[in-house]
């Protein structure tokens, strides 16, 4: 097993509200970290104005992931890794912690919000997820518009694509989008959003629709979102464990280096974590080189890094 390099944060004390944005976790490159981060900051500011406004936790993670997911420096949707034949296939999941109520989709073909179809399978509540020809019919049902096949595909994901295609090495970066919430009644929600891992085969779906691996929400014990190698978050149940090790006793900062540090030692995986706990505390932590972030609190306004 490689050796695991970890960096992580906590705030210093609980917030009224809170919000906590990711643009994904992956190898460090300058000019997308600095896109993701304003994109993250956008989100966060566009989540902490329907909180400090009374806002839902669970609308507020909904619009924060949908201004990711139309920054084309992102990879969730406009700009979402492709597979291996140059499609489009996304991944979303949400999930309120009052009623632990959520809502799924994956290998679904292109559509703008993805998480705004994975919200009306929440809010139609017969299923909790749905998979691809499925997936989109739910969507065409519930009034949303799909798109061309090549709309959301940009000329930075093509060329990632072909180099791969012709070298079949390491991926490059493809990032998963989420964000947590906790909102001024207490009630926290997380969203993820992503079009998964460069050059996968058709078909493949990762942990970010997965409930408890990619995300999970639970007044009673946090809301955290996943982003990483999802092979090996899907293995160890990340966001669900983390959630335990809080349970357990651990402070949130340390909760998430445990179960990135589990993730690695059982799997050689590695990854990026976001949390936010039911006093308003937020944390995060990865163990690869560059995750872009921001937050924003009653306490503080919208920063990152």
């Amino acid at each position: 097993m490689k050796p695991v390099h970890l960096t992580s944060q906590q705030s210093s004390t609980g917030a009224e509200y809170a919000v906590l944005v990711h643009g994904g976790a992956g190898a460090a490159i300058a000019e997308l970290h600095d896109a993701g981060r304003a994109a993250c900051l956008r989100a966060a500011e566009r989540a902490a104005a329907l909180l400090d406004a009374g806002g839902w936790a669970l609308d507020a993670v909904q619009a924060a992931v949908e201004i990711l997911e139309d920054d084309p420096s992102l990879a969730a949707g406009t700009g979402a890794a492709l597979t291996r034949d140059g499609r489009v296939e996304l991944d979303a999941s949400i999930m309120e912690g009052t009623t632990l109520r959520l809502g799924s989709v994956c290998a679904l073909p292109p559509y703008r919000h993805p998480i705004a179809i994975a919200r009306a399978v929440l809010d139609d509540g017969e299923h909790v997820l749905y998979a691809a020809s499925g997936a989109d019919a739910f969507a065409r049902a519930a009034g949303f518009e799909p798109l061309t096949s090549d709309a959301l595909v940009t000329p930075r994901m093509r060329a990632q694509l072909e180099r791969w295609l012709a070298q079949r090495g390491p991926r490059e970066r493809s990032d998963t989008v989420g964000a947590v919430a906790r909102d001024r009644r207490g009630r926290l929600a997380y969203a993820t959003s992503t079009g998964g891992t460069l050059g996968k085969r058709s078909g493949r779906v990762g942990d970010s629709p997965v409930v408890g691996a990619g995300g999970y929400a639970d007044d009673q014990l946090g809301a955290v979102s996943a982003t990483g190698q999802g092979e090996g978050i899907l293995q160890v149940v990340l966001s669900r464990s983390v959630l335990a090790h809080l349970q357990a006793g651990a402070t949130a900062e340390q909760a998430l280096r445990q179960g990135l540090q589990h993730m690695a030692e059982r799997t050689d995986a590695v990854g990026g974590l976001i949390l936010v706990t039911p006093a308003g505390q937020l944390a995060w932590a990865r163990s690869t080189e560059d995750m872009p972030w921001a937050a924003a609190s009653s306490q503080t306004p919208p920063h990152g890094g």
